[in-house]
């Protein structure tokens, strides 16, 4: 018999969950099952995924969140055990980046970039890690890295080193926790068509050089990152921690 890879009755806490990757990881698990916990800084973008989300038949607790702030990250995860009592899967989604050569990287951008993309990752892991232990159940934590963690791009030196660290993070975890039964892995996607890569993805020189390294030629849809997300949350990926799935056409296996 197949695993189950249905997640009712499971309650997910997704960050960055107002566009983009987070807010199709969010309908996706809520596709599936899962109840969902909305985290970001922008009410009005977690009432739109809210909405999609419910439109699925599951509910939605919408936490307007800075994941940097400790005290709102605690906050936060205090609601969610007010409301539901429980915290069985966290996607740590939110990140961002500033393309600056590496010579013309200030002190803030690197602050900026460690403080979403790495520090964020791991409060919340600590937070809701610390709740899982506790309840005793276990649970799944899956970190959105990059490919720019694991192979070298042409720029973009610091959320390189943060994504690298991410999936090192991952691993670390997965070793402390296992014996809590609580499985961190990660997923580490190419381009896709979010938001965030819409002007890049304009200019057709770009994404033809993009295609070059791919051997899927062509740029990754936001679903297509859903059902790696929804295995590695369910019982189908019980045996499986410590690892980074790469999403991304197969660039990985050519470099850029």
């Amino acid at each position: 018999m197949l695993p189950s890879f249905r997640l009712e009755n499971k309650v997910a806490i997704v960050t960055g969950a107002g566009r983009g990757i987070g807010r199709a990881l969010a309908v996706g698990l809520a596709q599936s099952g899962a109840n969902v916990v909305l985290l970001a800084r922008t009410e009005q973008d977690l009432i739109e995924t809210a909405s999609l989300v419910e439109a699925q038949g599951q509910k939605a607790l919408i936490l307007p969140t800075d994941v940097t702030s400790r005290e709102e990250v605690h906050s936060a995860i205090q609601n969610v055990l007010e409301k539901w009592g429980r915290i069985d899967i966290l996607i740590n989604n939110a990140g961002m980046n500033i393309r600056s050569q590496a010579l013309q990287v200030t002190d803030q951008e690197w602050q900026t970039i460690m403080d979403t993309n790495l520090k964020s990752s791991f409060m919340v892991s600590q937070e809701v890690g610390q709740v899982m232990k506790d309840k005793g159940n276990g649970g799944k934590i899956i970190n959105i890295t990059s490919v720019a963690g694991h192979v070298a791009l042409r720029t973009g030196v610091v959320y390189a080193a943060t994504k690298a660290a991410l999936i090192q993070m991952t691993k670390v975890l997965a070793m402390e926790w296992g014996q809590y039964g609580i499985h961190v892995n990660a997923i580490g996607p190419w381009y896709f068509k979010t938001p965030l890569t819409e002007k890049l993805l304009e200019n057709q020189t770009y994404v033809d050089e993009i295609l070059a390294v791919t051997p899927l030629r062509r740029i990754g849809e936001l679903p297509e990152l859903v059902g790696p997300v929804v295995f590695l949350a369910s019982d189908a990926a019980n045996y499986i921690t410590g690892q980074t799935i790469f999403v991304d056409g197969g660039m990985t296996i050519h470099g850029f």
